[in-house]
């Protein structure tokens, strides 16, 4: 049977201002103008965030299967229909854990993979994660992770100057996993040796990173310029200044720029302590960061974003509403391998949407044609 939802179609090329989108089952079969209607909902794809650790009071990050459901069904009420679990920085047993608790939820699809954020990072640029975890990369210790999870493993991010990094980048990339660069001190010069070696992610830019400077660019000014790289891009207000997020959209392009959350357990929660990857950390005013020893806030530590959330503030900041969801969608889901299935209203992909109203403001989600709330 023929379903059609009509609205205000946002499609990477445009915006079909009488449009609707047709669907039989879980597929999409057509979009088009449908002249009947006038304006109505923004009709939007399935946001795909590729870095979250997190939301709803449940965490990715200790490797339960249900606290992975209900981390997944808290972002899918915001739009949210596509997402990988990251971890972060942890011990090698509790990546095999978790690596082998996720692997049926993403032959389900509750998850479209896993990522790895850590443990290869700079103790440098470490931030929230926790330095006792950190160490160098360990080809035999991806390898044996990777073969675990049968392609469960999606995304890694590491520091490229670490001893053994290029070579883990190989590994992965040889793998069809994707190898991000993040929380590193590198230099232009080394940013660009893992860009070279097949490093195609550019781990929330500027964040866990050594800054620009114009004797000095560092990573920001290599991931950034790399016609190969996407940036994943906070748009909370918090992690990147608007102005820097129109910024580094603008020099991206919508086709290099990927909104993601970073979210972790305290999204949509209140206020408090919470914990991330083994450390105490607390949401004062939707802001988490590092609970220090003296009471004193620490280093930023994920956020409580939502992606729908994520799409306002860049809509906010300049971005076109068209650029916003290929940012928010369609580029994460290529990123990942992903962008046959998901991430655009085209046919024959799955029909995943997200009906918003004149401020954005999330009115309805379908995923896999199915109305979240039937």
């Amino acid at each position: 049977m023929t379903v059609r939802v009509s609205g205000r179609v946002v499609t990477p090329s445009g915006v079909i201002r009488q449009g609707c989108v047709e669907l039989d089952g879980d597929r999409i079969t057509a979009v088009a103008e449908y002249p009947s209607i006038r304006d109505g909902h923004w009709i939007v794809p399935g946001f795909v965030d590729i870095h979250t650790h997190g939301g709803g009071g449940h965490t990715f990050t200790t490797g339960d299967a249900d606290a992975a459901r209900g981390a997944a069904a808290f972002h899918l009420t915001h739009g949210t229909t596509t997402l990988l679990a990251s971890l972060v920085s942890s011990p090698y047993q509790l990546m095999r854990d978790a690596t082998e608790a996720y692997a049926p939820l993403v032959k389900e699809g509750v998850l479209a993979g896993v990522h790895y954020e850590g443990p290869y990072l700079s103790a440098v640029r470490c931030g929230a994660q926790n330095p006792e975890f950190l160490r160098d990369p360990s080809v035999d210790e991806l390898a044996e992770l990777l073969a675990l999870g049968g392609g469960t493993v999606r995304m890694v991010t590491l520091a490229p100057e670490l001893p053994g990094a290029l070579a883990a980048i190989e590994l992965l990339v040889s793998q069809r996993v994707v190898a991000a660069i993040g929380h590193t001190d590198a230099t232009y010069e080394q940013t660009g040796a893992g860009i070279i070696a097949g490093a195609t992610v550019a781990t929330h830019l500027f964040n866990g990173m050594r800054g620009p400077h114009h004797r000095e660019p560092g990573p920001v000014f290599a991931l950034l310029g790399s016609p190969n790289v996407v940036c994943e891009l906070v748009a909370d207000g918090v992690h990147l200044h608007d102005g820097t997020l129109a910024f580094a959209a603008g020099v991206a392009g919508a086709d290099r720029a990927a909104l993601i959350t970073d979210a972790m357990a305290a999204a949509g929660m209140p206020d408090g302590g919470y914990e991330l990857g083994g450390q105490p950390v607390v949401v004062s005013d939707g802001v988490v960061r590092l609970a220090g020893d003296d009471g004193a806030p620490g280093a930023i530590a994920g956020s409580t974003l939502t992606m729908d959330v994520a799409l306002r503030r860049a809509v906010a900041a300049g971005v076109s509403i068209v650029d916003a969801c290929r940012m928010a969608a369609t580029t994460p889901a290529r990123t990942i391998g992903l962008g046959e299935r998901v991430g655009s209203l085209a046919p024959g992909l799955r029909a995943d949407l997200v009906v918003l109203d004149d401020n954005l403001n999330v009115v309805r989600v379908m995923r896999a044609g199915t109305w979240l709330d039937d």
